[in-house]
């Protein structure tokens, strides 16, 4: 299925991708530049510089002709020595592959094509909807699970009949049989114990409740973790959660937002718990959360933002300080109306909530479907020193790493080296195609460094049809990368 390329021409994408690290690299030596930074920082500060972290591209691979009508999110796993993708075709058909870490070919499998004959029911061809990205997921004995193109549709599942063989994926109609009608943003997790678990929403916004099913690799059988969702909008709101992530601490930390309608400026209130197994919960004071939690426990609040108070779902970074405490930064209107970002540390008796922005900026977002992003928070960092980093882009101020110090003030900046993909240019000459990458969600046995997938796309459009002419099919690469110290 793989379509036929040029090896000449990845040597020249090879090539031009170094002649572009060799001349920022001679522009920001002779130069001395800086990126100018916000607010407090211009005053000075204190200035870490991380530049001589270079990336270089050590691999690039290309797979195949992708849609680039419109964006929606491929999956990269990477497992030991073999590595899984799963993407849409030129023709939005589902297509899989696989490869040992030692290949420079993926081998690849078309999924069936199947159209969706009714709104609850499973397609594996892709329509106009950015929310319905492809997720992979491997069980502790080896068989890999694929789900995806999904947004209020019927479950639509995959499993290997052989371990570490891609290939062999089959549909499976169902996982318990129960709440699959209404599906959306599926993810799988790996737990503490290795054990397969998967999380989705029944149901739409401001209407929905999260699940979370754990699989039996001895009876190859799905059964719910828990007898209830996790979230409960008691047919008023849904709640936006980031996934349970495992923490230093032993402990499953998660957030969310509770959202009211399908419009996105209704979204509201900050909320946190945590868990150590994922089946009991506790809020910030270490008190026991009943679940399904619902907006009425207002214990596992963080920051009670108003419905159009300006925060998004899952615009929220999470860290913790030196004591273990949990610490966020997000983004919410001020009293002004400009859209700023702010801070969340919890005291062991409340959250101290502290404001680090002071731009002259609106993010006036609002609507239903996928919406172009002005800003963005990057990671959140403790980095051991007393100090911790913020990355942020906006659309006006640009993008930067702020340096906050234990008060969480703003009192410097760090200078991030340039990345592969800061410097990845579209190939295609179509008007408004962007870059798309996808990281990689697993690891592998080799050390020092990173793979990640990478196409072009128009960006997105509401979740709604465009009209031809479209571009063409992109190329979809894996890309592998090295850090240089």
């Amino acid at each position: 299925m793989a379509s036929p390329f040029n090896p000449a021409d990845i040597i020249k994408n090879i090539t031009m991708v170094r002649i572009s690290f060799i001349l920022i690299l001679i522009f920001l030596v002779t130069t001395g530049y800086t990126r100018p930074v916000v607010g407090k920082t211009d005053q000075g500060g204190k200035v870490i510089d991380e530049r001589g972290k270079q990336e270089i591209v050590k691999k690039i691979i290309p797979v195949d002709k992708v849609w680039s009508g419109h964006p929606v999110g491929f999956s990269l796993l990477t497992s030991g020595n073999r590595q899984y993708i799963a993407y849409y075709n030129a023709e939005r058909h589902i297509v899989v592959g696989q490869r040992e870490l030692t290949q420079n070919k993926f081998e690849l499998f078309g999924i069936p094509p199947q159209e969706r004959q009714s709104p609850e029911g499973t397609s594996t061809i892709l329509g106009w909807d950015s929310h319905n990205y492809l997720t992979l997921g491997i069980d502790k004995d080896g068989y890999i699970h694929l789900s995806g193109n999904m947004h209020v549709n019927g479950l639509t599942y995959f499993r290997s009949t052989r371990p570490g063989d891609i290939t062999t994926l089959v549909q499976i109609p169902e996982m318990t049989g129960k709440n699959e009608k209404r599906c959306t943003y599926p993810r799988f997790i790996i737990n503490k114990e290795g054990e397969l678990i998967f999380r989705y929403r029944d149901g739409q916004s401001g209407n929905g409740n999260d699940i979370y099913n754990i699989y039996s690799t001895e009876t190859k059988k799905w059964s719910r973790l828990l007898d209830t969702p996790m979230t409960d909008g008691e047919g008023e709101m849904n709640a936006y959660a980031s996934t349970p992530h495992l923490e230093k601490d032993g402990w499953y930390h998660m957030y969310w937002v509770w959202r009211n309608t399908y419009d996105c400026s209704t979204n509201h209130d900050l909320s946190y718990m945590k868990s150590p197994d994922l089946k009991s919960w506790f809020n910030a004071y270490g008190e026991p959360v009943k679940l399904p939690v619902t907006f009425g426990n207002k214990s596992v609040i963080v920051d009670t933002v108003p419905v159009h108070g300006g925060i998004i779902n899952l615009a929220a970074e999470l860290c913790f300080d030196n004591p273990g405490n949990p610490l966020f930064a997000y983004h919410k209107y001020d009293q002004a109306g400009n859209l700023q970002l702010y801070t969340a540390r919890f005291t062991g008796k409340k959250w101290d909530i502290k404001k680090l922005t002071d731009w002259d900026y609106r993010w006036d977002f609002s609507g239903g479907g996928c919406i172009e992003t002005e800003v963005k928070l990057g990671p959140f960092i403790n980095r051991g020193d007393g100090l911790y980093e913020l990355g942020y882009s906006h659309i006006k101020y640009g993008k930067g790493t702020f340096l906050l110090n234990e008060k969480m003030e703003i009192c410097g900046k760090v200078l991030k080296p340039v990345t592969v993909t800061d410097t990845i240019k579209a190939e295609g000459t179509f008007p408004l195609l962007k870059v798309m990458t996808a990281p990689d969600s697993g690891s592998s046995n080799k050390p020092g460094g990173k793979y990640f997938l990478k196409w072009e796309t128009l960006p997105v459009n509401r979740d709604k049809p465009r009209q031809e002419p479209w571009p063409e099919p992109s190329r979809l690469y894996l890309y592998e990368v090295e850090i240089q110290q």
